[in-house]
């Protein structure tokens, strides 16, 4: 798609907003509209800081950003952050496996998580297992490059997760959920004050989730606990200490997935159940978080905060992949090569900042500065089984058994560190009563060493990022704004001559609309955008057994529109729109397994007739990938669209029972073609939840 084309749209899309504006305002006197943005069951969020580290409104913000809010996550069960990011605008869901995921923005490997907006360093690239989502209060995606706040990384988007806090007043919940398959999910939430004074509160969740699946041999068990502890030491002195203790074991999950063509190249049809796994296959993980933050607010519109993490992952699996491609007619042409896998990565981090209001030319205007350090250390090994390369029968006679081998064929795997540090600065100047300026600039430094699967880990660089953003306000309803950003990350890779390849540059340039609406419980944006990541290794050929690569480009462009919050009395939405193209240096289609074209809507209805129901949908579509594999063999997953629907009836004030149906049209579809392989997503499937609350 051309750059004019997508100026046309996004203007189209300001136009939208525009009109919207007028229709608003003709019919904002018989609007009644009570409590906040922040209120419980609000899909709008009044603020984030997790763009430029200043607590900034959606609308101040220069930069394109959606909130998942924990009003939204219950209403459509979106219990892991898989399931959040395929409802969130601008960004796929890549399912390579039912225990391993990839998530891509603007045609980019997502690569940076925060906590709190503390970022954690994403060493694979991939997430292993399920991240449940009870734990957090809204979840933040803010799209681009986030050079202030993730200096390393690629330009595709960071995603903050917000935790829940204590309160101060007793609060309770508790919830049970059955579903297809055998799901089962029980959900506990207690908050509330320690001593008489409330100066020390609490809040633990726990959450048991298990069942079985769609999938041949598939079955899952999560068990979550989540404790956090506050104290107010003095006046306007917090210190407050959290530990959360996640842990998932799977049985027939996929290594790698299905075939997607015969030998001749025509494409497979199996049934949405079908599986690679063996019988043994098992996978366990667990993860661990533990943090201490102090925050002082000094009384002058200042504070400071300072943040210490300490992570752990683990993974032990018994693993079992399927290579090849079946002959047509027969089936056959698929062989074994089971591993067992062990991984254990240990990260610590510490984050320190402090914020506030200045004068300066008789305006009052923002600073925020801080400095944050990591140390990860990664350690895996695989003991390859014996009876590599055994041939397998047709996929539809397999009924995963395969006799689990001895794990002593050979033996390889990984031990390397990765040490980050660096320092940023922020400030907002407030040029005019509608006019504010956001610059930043960003140093980190990043170290590697080691060695992985026999390859050198090593790696070094320090860069400077810079950020700007302008918002100008049109009117008391819309903002123009404008950003420009970058971001880095080392490589380790060699070229032809042995030299390790310079790091990967990105670099993020955006222009859009911003407008709010009914005291700010509804907002809108519609922004043009265009991405480059250069210097990005890419395997190009062999020096006797060692590969050497070269360093390509890419660069994505397109519009996006984004809207959420309350559109009227009862009625919660959110709906978001992208298009965009990917190329190559060449100007050649690159990832053509992305979709080009997304939309994601969700929305609730209180019905004014009968109060104590609820009823919503959420519907997703995206249009037909397809991956170039070699001889001339092309992979498509034509375009679709997957509908859900929900509906919640309050039987007290306690008490109430939500229904949801996910995939109500039963739609088949391949859940990624970032691989070669892939597998099918979930039919419909159907889900009842229990909901008490205090």
């Amino acid at each position: 798609m051309s750059v004019p084309r997508l100026h046309c749209l996004a203007i189209a899309a300001a136009l939208t907003c525009l009109h919207a504006q007028a229709a608003d305002e003709a019919i904002m006197p018989t609007v009644v509209i009570k409590g906040d943005s922040d209120s419980s069951d609000s899909y709008a969020a009044r603020k984030s800081a997790s763009s430029t580290g200043l607590e900034l409104s959606l609308r101040d913000t220069p930069q394109s950003v959606s909130v998942v809010t924990r009003a939204r996550m219950d209403d459509f069960q979106l219990n892991t952050i898989s399931d959040v990011l395929q409802n969130t605008p601008g960004v796929t869901v890549e399912k390579i496996e039912t225990d391993r995921t990839y998530y891509t923005a603007r045609g980019f490997d997502i690569t940076n998580f925060q906590y709190d907006g503390v970022g954690v360093p994403f060493v694979f690239g991939n997430v292993g297992g399920d991240i449940d989502t009870a734990l957090y209060e809204r979840i933040d995606i803010v799209r681009g490059a986030n050079g202030l706040m993730s200096g390393t990384g690629n330009p595709s988007a960071t995603v903050n997760f917000i935790r829940k806090r204590p309160t101060a007043s007793t609060q309770a919940s508790a919830s049970a959920t059955i579903g297809s398959w055998n799901q089962r999910r029980v959900q506990g939430d207690l908050s509330g004050a320690l001593n008489a004074a409330g100066t020390v509160t609490a809040r633990v969740i726990a959450v048991h989730d298990e069942g079985d699946s769609y999938l041949d041999r598939y079955s899952k068990d999560r068990n979550v606990l989540y404790a956090i502890v506050e104290a107010r030491l003095a006046s306007g002195t917090t210190l407050t200490a959290g530990h959360t203790d996640q842990r998932q074991k799977t049985r027939g999950g996929l290594w790698g997935a299905l075939p997607l063509t015969y030998s001749d190249g025509t494409p497979v049809d199996f049934g949405s159940g079908t599986s690679t796994s063996t019988s043994w296959a098992r996978n366990k993980t667990g993860d661990k978080r533990s943090f201490a933050e102090l925050v002082h607010q000094f009384g002058n519109g200042w504070h400071a905060q300072a943040t210490l993490s300490r992570n752990t992952a683990i993974q032990r699996g018994k693993l079992f992949y399927v290579y090849g491609l079946p002959e047509r007619g027969t089936g056959l042409g698929l062989y074994a090569y089971p591993s067992l896998y062990d991984s254990d990565n240990k990260q610590t981090l510490l984050n320190a900042s402090a914020g506030g209001q200045f004068s300066l030319g008789g305006r009052q205007h923002e600073l925020s500065v801080g400095g944050n350090w990591s140390k990860s250390s990664i350690d895996d090994i695989s003991h390859y089984g014996q009876g590599i390369g055994t041939a397998l029968p047709a996929l539809p006679d397999w009924h995963g058994a395969y006799p689990e081998p001895s794990w002593d064929a050979a033996i390889d795997g990984s031990s390397y560190q990765d040490k980050r540090k660096g320092v940023f600065m922020a400030a907002r100047f407030n040029l005019a009563d509608n006019v504010k300026l956001v610059g930043g600039i960003s140093r980190t430094k990043a170290d590697s060493a080691g060695t992985a699967y026999g390859l050198s880990r090593f790696k070094s660089a320090s860069k400077s990022t810079p950020y700007a953003g302008l918002v100008v306000d049109l009117t008391p309803n819309l903002s123009a704004y404008g950003s420009y950003t970058e971001i880095f990350n080392p490589q380790s890779e060699t070229d032809i001559d042995g030299q390790t390849l310079d790091p990967m540059r990105g670099k993020t340039a955006e222009l859009g609309l911003k407008s709010e609406w009914f005291d700010k419980r509804l907002s809108a944006a519609a922004s043009v955008f265009k991405t480059r990541q250069q210097n990005t290794a890419e395997q190009a050929g062999y020096v006797g057994p060692k590969a050497y690569h070269r360093g390509v480009d890419a660069e994505s462009q397109g519009v996006e529109f984004d809207l959420s919050g309350e559109l009227a009395r009862g009625l919660q939405a959110t709906a978001g729109f992208t298009v965009m193209s990917i190329e190559d240096a060449a100007g050649k289609a690159a990832k053509t397994y992305l979709p080009r074209r997304t939309l994601r809507m969700s929305a609730t209805y209180q019905v004014p007739a009968l109060p104590a129901l609820k009823v919503g949908a959420t519907a997703s579509w995206q249009d037909g990938t397809h991956r170039d594999e070699a001889d001339a063999i092309v992979i498509r997953q034509g375009g679709y669209a997957v509908l859900g629907l929900m509906a919640q009836y309050e039987l007290s004030n306690q008490l109430s029972l939500r229904l949801n149906v996910a995939n109500v049209a039963d739609k088949k579809y391949l859940t990624s073609l970032y691989w070669s392989q892939g597998y099918y997503a979930a039919p419909r499937n159907a889900s009842a939840t229990l909901t008490w609350k205090y």
